[in-house]
């Protein structure tokens, strides 16, 4: 039974050709952890939206006008009767009756649990970036490299 171990290769020995390859596909990680990144922020936005919105479930606004979203384009009056509950989305199209205590820590348990991912995401966000920086700098040595051994051939 043969364990397949990751080789580790040192850049610094790899050709032009090869270092742009690499540095092709660190833009490509890159890329797509910023995509995620900036999409957790605006799940992490949503969430403390909903937030505000259970906040805004008070005694004060009761049989107040309010527009209720059927769709996310599409809203109608409603008054808001109950105070103590509120309608949570819970994921997939499922919705749950919560008090709005419950609701409250529901979100705000999102609202942390998505922070804790973005600290972790932005650490290997800075880790891509600094192999990428060091990538960078070993191509332009090699560069230099080049393009000194060619001025010396004249």
């Amino acid at each position: 039974m043969a364990s397949a171990q990751a080789q580790q290769i040192n850049v610094a020995d790899l050709d032009l050709p090869q270092l742009a390859e690499v540095r092709k596909q660190l833009e490509e990680e890159l890329n797509l952890l910023s995509n995620s990144f900036t999409q957790l922020r605006q799940a992490q936005a949503k969430f403390k939206a909903c937030i505000e919105n259970v906040r805004q479930v008070s005694p004060k606004n009761k049989d107040k006008t309010v527009l209720v979203p059927l769709t996310n384009s599409l809203y109608v009056p409603g008054k808001l009767c109950d105070l103590e509950n509120v309608i949570v989305d819970i994921g997939t199209g499922y919705y749950v009756k919560k008090s709005r205590a419950q609701a409250w820590k529901h979100y705000e348990s999102k609202v942390n649990y998505i922070q804790t991912n973005l600290e972790s995401l932005q650490e290997t966000i800075q880790k891509k970036q600094d192999n990428m920086n060091f990538l960078l700098n070993i191509m332009q040595s090699k560069l230099q490299a080049q393009a000194s051994g060619k001025d010396s051939s004249k």
